[in-house]
């Protein structure tokens, strides 16, 4: 069946703009730590000193800041186990809600570290805010998918991006020393995702509940009648959208289990994408960039904070292009051209970096292919990893592939933010080439097997994995294309 085109309204923009407040929240402590990080690293050898009455020693400070650093993706890594259970279990909409509590008390324990003399409250409070993360980046997408009409469903999933990015740069901001990264105002600068936090309690409630949840996991068909009128605000629409649903319904069986989600036949093609878009993501270099951004630009740079910003506005706006060429270009095509732009700055970076000590000049390319890899992973692999899974899978496997995709996601920068800062003092620039190495693998996988999702409705691209394995789906006439 072909879906109807659908119009913005005033419910569906709040319901979308209230979840994405949870990704601006993990978007600004991603990054509110980077410009601050000689602060905070002094706070912990004065926590220190005054317990043993020495200096902590260098490589014991490098190891516990890497591990404050990581600890907020380990428990990211850590609750995405529990993405399935409470999508399935309390609905889209209010685990949102539930997941959220976690970053109230997260940020609570961080910004009263300083007042308790504790920098084992900080990383206490960064792993608590960390299990929000993984809940809330896999629910965001889900539940902004499940209310949006077809032709919008993409570019409003790349918002659950933008709203992240966007808190990345406001973290970068609040880190500076000329606002709130100093001695005295840092633990306040790790409270302000608060305000974010309380206004998503105050709207969400409000919103409705993704009308495919209540319909085909719960059988609530008025219920889901109800909720997709406000969404839609035509019951032209909504009669058309039901019946899709329904028909959706008649292929779905009613619940399944981990074993059953990577046994099943139809999901093999799906699950290998997925792990191929999400691994390739991850082990881009982006995430790298963006954590130790100052710190990668500071031996060569005064102004390393100024250009740490740039990075930060750069995110931004290419994460909004993102958004108006997502119904576009299609899912397809932004990735490819995001992973060959990825391998490419990440070989001119380590070409460029073995002559700079020789042509010290050419730093201001370095810059150049910072903001190019940034804005290539925000074209395509950036937003697009994140909810590619649901619109591959059916309703019963789309909570567990969400599952997934956290995971694979999280567990990326765990290790990354983890294993960075030893392997670029280990194998310098050439660290780079193994972000190249995983680009191209990426790119090459995506253009063989990845079919596009662009204007398909859920029924329509889970029919496109039913049937008998081995199915080539990337020769089908008017799937995978560029058209």
């Amino acid at each position: 069946m072909a879906p109807q085109e659908s119009h913005l309204t005033a419910t569906l923009l709040t319901s979308i703009l209230a979840a994405v407040l949870g990704s601006l929240q993990v978007g600004y402590h991603t990054s509110n730590v980077n410009a601050s990080a000689k602060i905070i690293e002094e706070f912990y050898n004065q926590t220190w000193r005054a317990r043993h009455n020495q200096l902590m020693p260098d490589h014991s400070l490098t190891l516990l800041w890497s591990l404050s650093v990581s600890i907020k993706d380990f428990g990211a890594l850590l609750s995405s186990l529990g993405v399935k259970y409470l999508a399935d279990t309390y609905g889209r909409r209010n685990s949102i809600l539930i997941a959220n509590c976690m970053s109230v008390v997260g940020t609570c324990l961080m910004s009263t570290s300083k007042a308790s003399q504790s920098f084992e409250v900080l990383i206490m409070g960064r792993l608590v805010f960390g299990l929000f993360c993984g809940l809330a980046m896999s629910l965001n997408p889900l539940y902004i998918q499940e209310v949006s009409p077809t032709n919008l469903r993409g570019a409003f999933a790349t918002l659950n991006q933008v709203s992240f990015a966007s808190g990345i740069l406001v973290g970068m901001v609040a880190g500076l020393e000329t606002v709130l990264g100093t001695e005295h105002l840092w633990a306040m600068m790790l409270s302000l995702s608060l305000v974010p936090a309380l206004t998503q309690y105050l709207v969400l409630p409000f919103c409705p509940e993704s009308p495919r949840y209540l319909l085909i996991n719960r059988n609530k068909d008025s219920k889901a009648a109800a909720a997709l009128l406000r969404l839609r605000s035509s019951v032209e629409k909504v009669h058309a959208e039901l019946e899709e649903m329904k028909e959706e319904d008649a292929h779905t069986q009613t619940s399944i289990t981990t074993t059953e989600f990577f046994k099943k036949q139809s999901y093999r093609q799906p699950i290998f994408i997925v792990l191929i878009i999400n691994l390739g993501s991850q082990l881009s270099g982006f995430n790298v960039k963006i954590s130790y951004s100052t710190r990668i630009f500071q031996s060569r740079f005064e102004e390393a904070k100024c250009l740490t910003l740039g990075v930060g506005a750069v995110n931004v706006t290419f994460t909004f292009v993102a958004f108006l060429l997502m119904e576009r270009a299609g899912r397809r095509r932004l990735l490819l051209i995001g992973f060959i732009s990825i391998a490419t700055c990440n070989v001119l970076m380590t070409a460029l970096d073995s002559i700079l000590q020789l042509t010290p000049v050419l730093r201001i390319l370095q810059v150049l292919l910072v903001f190019s890899l940034i804005s290539a992973y925000e074209l395509g692999p950036g937003p697009i990893s994140w909810f590619i899974a649901a619109e591959l899978f059916d309703q019963t496997g789309r909570p567990m592939a969400m599952t997934l995709t956290s995971m694979l996601n999280w567990g990326g920068k765990f290790v990354l933010a983890l294993v960075f800062p030893p392997l670029l003092k280990v194998f310098g620039s050439y660290v780079y080439l193994l972000f190249t190495t995983a680009a191209l693998l990426a790119f090459i996988l995506i253009w063989i097997r990845l079919p596009e999702t662009k204007g398909r409705t859920f029924d329509d691209i889970a029919e496109e994995f039913r049937g008998a394995e081995g199915i080539v789906l990337f020769n089908k006439t008017g799937f995978n294309t560029f058209n």
